[in-house]
């Protein structure tokens, strides 16, 4: 049974990540996703917002793709669990204000929940 779920767990989550950062490139979804940026994390000479939506976009893409290929397997699934605590810090930023990021402002908790679960599907895609 495993021999099919693995593989198909590993398509699911390749095409979430291929597509999610797909969206990265989306002119009106990449200025909401810059926005959500906390200001705490912008500093004069450090890369731009958008710049950093890119470099996430590439990152979510990359590791998809990653997540098909057994050399890369491995490594694709470290870097998708990193880049997913990594922008946590954006998505709780966005649930404190609901009125500015609408469907973006996944209220705190479940937004939590929906990381570690992403996360720990990614550790059995892994495994």
């Amino acid at each position: 049974m495993t021999d099919l779920l693995l593989p198909v767990l590993r398509l699911v989550l390749a095409v979430m990540f291929v597509g999610m950062g797909a969206l990265h490139f989306v002119p009106n979804v990449a200025r909401g996703m810059a926005a959500m940026i906390p200001p705490a994390l912008v500093r004069p000479g450090w890369p731009s917002r958008r710049a950093l939506v890119v470099f996430t976009g590439l990152c979510e893409v990359a590791g998809g793709i990653g997540l098909l290929v057994p050399q890369t397997r491995l490594a694709a699934g470290i870097a998708l669990i990193v880049f997913l605590i990594a922008v946590f810090p954006a998505n709780a930023y966005a649930a404190t204000d609901p009125g500015r990021f609408g469907r973006a402002a996944i209220p705190f908790w479940p937004r939590l929940i929906g990381q570690l679960v992403l996360i720990a599907l990614i550790v059995v895609a892994i495994a």
